[in-house]
């Protein structure tokens, strides 16, 4: 009898005669889907722990005040060096270091027995001027001189007057027959005169020997006496002076009138009290000798504060040896240089933040006092310079100082903040980091006005509440790019 063979498969781990049984195919689903659950979830909590390590900040809206920074040193408004003048040996120092002293106040002078010359006649030219200044400015001399000068002259044109009239308007005795006859004789003697220079005029050039030339001298010479005796024949039967009576006369007039004249302007420039011009010429002599006499002393330009002081009583001094520093720290400015990209928004007025190295934890307030309107070029930056002054400084700020200076140039309301420490710079872009969904996103954004601190957004895929990363990774992977970009300050 022929045997069946027996195909089934023995497992080696089991005992003979013991057959092996195939899986269940929802066994294996079971088993696969438990594995993807368990790499879910190890892939989420992977992610959620890298999430955790980004520090974060909400974006949010809110007011902001644009500034621009930059540095100087604290000066006094007015600051002045003053030195000797004269040769001479210091005999008085009336100030010190930190005394607070008045414009004009002497501060220093030398002893009078080492004056100079100059300075020693000064002092009797100023008693001088002094007195002429008053008299001009006081006395009524002058101007009741100008009013007797102005009468006179009055008198005497009126007096030339009547004089030349007198003789013009003679015309007495004699009849009119006889007046006529004269004229008559006066007009045939002129013609007679008149003939004779034109036949003299034509042969007064040949010799004197030129029996023509003597003949017509001699009728020159005849008419001439003829003509004369015919003008003193009418003027006799006229009655009126001379001709050179009248010339005389009529010099006199007008030598009476010119003097009239500057009679009329004296007494119009002094009428109504000195002349202004002559009282500044008295003034200007008073102040050349006080002028000469000042360089004896060493006087405040100004109201401030003595802020060096180097005479000693018995010092030997000549002209430009220093003296004393005297500076105005009522008003204390600091000068800054303003970029030409934001010097125009930089204008008077405007409110200023500075602070000091030297004077810590504290803030002093100013405002914009000066905005240069010409630039300076330094290896090609062009720079202006801005003045500050100091509206509520203290003891503790001192000219010479570094100030560093903040300058609130725009106010604005309502903008999207951006942390300028979250703003990186890639390819020349400027990026943000956001969180969207757990997934880390860059997006690219364009910044307005800003502060030390915060920035406005122009224009960007960003709204209020979101987060904004600030620690984003260096490496890192763009979602469908095949490689990392690096993050560059932003």
């Amino acid at each position: 009898m022929e045997s069946k063979r027996n195909n089934t498969i023995l497992d080696p781990k089991k005992p003979k005669g013991v057959k092996r049984r195939a899986r269940p195919w929802w066994i294996i689903g079971i088993l696969a889907l438990a594995g993807l659950l368990v790499g879910g979830y190890f892939y989420m909590k992977s992610r959620a722990n890298s999430a955790t390590t980004y520090q974060t900040t909400i974006l949010e809206r809110g007011a902001l005040t644009a500034t621009i920074g930059a540095t100087g040193n604290v000066r006094a408004n007015q600051t002045a060096s003053i030195n000797w003048q004269s040769n001479g040996t210091v005999g008085a120092v009336n100030v010190s270091v930190g005394d607070l002293v008045t414009a004009g106040e002497s501060l220093a002078s030398l002893a009078p027995t080492s004056l100079a010359q100059n300075v020693v006649l000064a002092q009797a030219d100023l008693v001088s001027a002094r007195r002429n200044l008053e008299s001009l400015l006081n006395s009524g001399t002058q101007r009741a001189q100008a009013q007797l000068a102005l009468v006179n002259a009055q008198k005497s044109v009126n007096s030339a007057t009547s004089n030349l009239n007198a003789m013009l308007a003679s015309n007495h005795g004699g009849t009119s027959a006889d007046i006529q006859n004269a004229q008559a004789q006066l007009t045939l003697a002129q013609n007679t005169y008149d003939q004779a220079k034109k036949m003299y005029d034509l042969v007064k050039d040949q010799p004197d020997s030129d029996v023509r030339k003597a003949q017509a001298y001699t009728a020159l010479y005849n008419a001439q006496i003829s003509l004369r005796r015919a003008q003193d024949n009418l003027n006799f039967f006229l009655l009126i002076p001379s001709g050179s009576d009248i010339d005389l006369a009529r010099a006199k007039l007008t030598v009476a009138q010119a003097q009239l004249e500057d009679a009329q302007r004296e007494w119009a420039r002094l009428k109504d009290g000195p002349d202004p011009k002559d009282v500044a010429a008295a003034q200007a002599r008073v102040d050349a000798a006080q002028a000469t006499i000042n360089f004896s002393r060493l006087a405040a330009p100004f109201s401030g504060t003595v802020t060096s002081a180097n005479p000693m009583v018995g010092d030997q001094v000549s002209p430009g040896t220093p003296g004393f520093r005297v500076d105005d720290l009522t008003h204390l400015q600091v000068d800054v240089q303003v970029s030409e990209v934001d010097i125009n928004t930089v204008a008077a007025g405007q409110p200023v933040v500075v602070t000091f190295d030297a004077v810590l934890g504290r803030e002093y307030h100013g405002k914009v006092v000066e905005v240069s309107r010409v630039g300076t070029s330094v290896q090609s930056v062009v720079n202006f310079t801005v003045t500050v002054e100091l509206t509520d400084p203290d003891e503790g700020v001192k000219p010479g100082m570094t100030a560093s200076v903040t300058i609130a140039i725009q106010s604005l309301e309502n903008v999207l903040l951006i942390p300028n420490r979250g703003v990186h710079l890639v390819n020349g872009q400027r990026v943000v980091y956001i969180l969207r969904s757990g997934v880390l996103v860059e997006v690219p954004v364009t910044l307005g006005a800003s502060d030390e601190t915060m920035s406005e957004l122009i224009s960007g895929d960003l709204s209020a509440g979101e987060a904004l990363v600030l620690n984003p990774p260096v490496d890192f992977r763009r979602p469908g790019d095949g490689g990392g970009g690096m993050f560059g300050g932003g």
